[in-house]
């Protein structure tokens, strides 16, 4: 079993491409044998690295995963968000173990909110101890362009996920280069159409991030999640 989490960039509302966007972890088993493994899409429309653990979801999902199973994880897009106003789904920038009390303006409850590479830390650990085998995504790049090329975040979120999983023995994939680059060979122009705004896209955006994804894995050495891809 392949589980997924993350964003509405990769489950947008239902998956059933609501208002026309549509994420990349629909499209994933279709790259797969689907008589050998299956993929279970899980990521949740709106959530943060912290908010899909705080909200009880990683907890409900931890107890399925069992040995020989594999975490695929591409949180990010919404880790920049405030940290108590709003929906208050912000991480605190950066891997280390820091962390801040904040008051929460929705029901003055105090939280300790950890930075983002603490939490994917946190699922690294909780599902390889279970025998699972994780792969760190950086998450898909946003509709933004300078000079001919998509804005990368590879000084953020890309970097730091590929510190923690370096760091935790896990697998990195740079979607959001493999992606930039599959978009920036078809142009900025015709990229309008793939995407419904800066984050979201259509269902050929999400497809073209869903075979980034998979390009990702096929090269991982010794990562046997790519021996049940399709040929």
């Amino acid at each position: 079993m392949v589980f997924v989490i993350g964003d509405s960039t990769v489950k947008y509302r239902a998956g059933n491409g609501e208002y026309g966007r549509w994420g990349w972890g629909v499209f994933l088993q279709a790259f797969f044998d689907i008589s050998r493994i299956t993929v279970e899409n899980c990521a949740m429309e709106g959530r943060s690295s912290r908010t899909y653990y705080t909200e009880g979801l990683w907890d409900r999902l931890l107890p399925a995963m069992q040995k020989g199973d594999y975490l695929i994880i591409d949180f990010g897009h919404n880790d920049s968000g405030p940290l108590n106003t709003g929906l208050a789904r912000g991480a605190l920038k950066g891997t280390d173990d820091k962390s801040q009390k904040v008051v929460l303006e929705r029901d003055g409850s105090i939280e300790e909110v950890f930075s983002y590479g603490h939490y994917i830390r946190m699922y690294i650990r909780q599902a390889k101890a279970r025998g699972v085998e994780v792969i760190i995504l950086s998450h898909t790049p946003t509709n933004q362009w300078q000079d001919g090329k998509m804005r990368r975040c590879n000084q953020t979120y890309a970097k730091w996920s590929r510190e923690v999983a370096e760091q935790e023995n896990a697998y990195f994939v740079d979607l959001n280069d493999i992606a930039a680059k599959k978009f920036e060979t078809i142009g900025e122009e015709k990229t309008k159409s793939h995407y419904m705004d800066m984050v979201h896209t259509s269902k050929e955006g999400a497809m073209i991030n869903a075979e980034a994804v998979i390009e990702g894995i096929r090269y991982l050495e010794k990562c046997r999640l790519k021996n049940y891809l399709k040929k």
